[in-house]
């Protein structure tokens, strides 16, 4: 079995992680609190109803900000060799993709606006089989690494 790829990405990560579990958990509990307080008005439910979506929101919560993020951080790892490139991540299932690099039709880098705030971008290979994404490395390292796959992937296009 091959050895796991030696790149990971930047802790910074585990910032803007938690920054969009955070808000996934408010987005959440706005809906729904909204949603338990028409059962309790409109429907009448009994007046502990909205005790489960606050246990679902705490659950979510602590899964999207305090453990998730960690996990996702130690497990996500990347590689690029001459030929391919080497994709591990996964929490409970492992998974593992290899790209090869004669397969590549153009890479990007992407921000959004929180891995903006945190000098972060991702690096996406698009393939004829779909698109896959090394999520948030400095944008130094992205943009590096988006040009060597690129000047990889040109060099087996010449080849053909």
């Amino acid at each position: 079995m091959r050895s796991e790829p030696a790149e990971r990405i930047d802790p910074r990560a585990l910032r803007v992680w938690i920054i969009n579990g955070t808000i996934k958990t408010i987005v959440l509990a706005v809906v729904l609190g909204i949603s338990a307080a028409v059962a309790l008005m409109v429907f009448h439910w009994p007046g502990w109803v909205p005790v489960i979506p606050a246990v679902i929101v705490l659950l979510y919560g602590t899964l999207e900000i305090g453990v998730l993020p960690e996990l996702r951080w130690k497990y996500w790892r990347y590689e690029v060799s001459e030929e391919e490139v080497d994709l591990q991540r996964g929490i409970w299932l492992l998974k593992r993709t290899l790209l090869p690099l004669a397969r590549v039709q153009h890479v990007d880098t992407r921000q959004g606006l929180i891995m903006r705030r945190y000098g972060l971008a991702s690096v996406a290979i698009s393939t004829a089989a779909g698109v896959h994404e090394i999520p948030a490395l400095s944008v130094e390292v992205a943009d590096e690494l988006r040009d060597k796959i690129s000047r990889l992937a040109r060099t087996y296009e010449n080849e053909l």
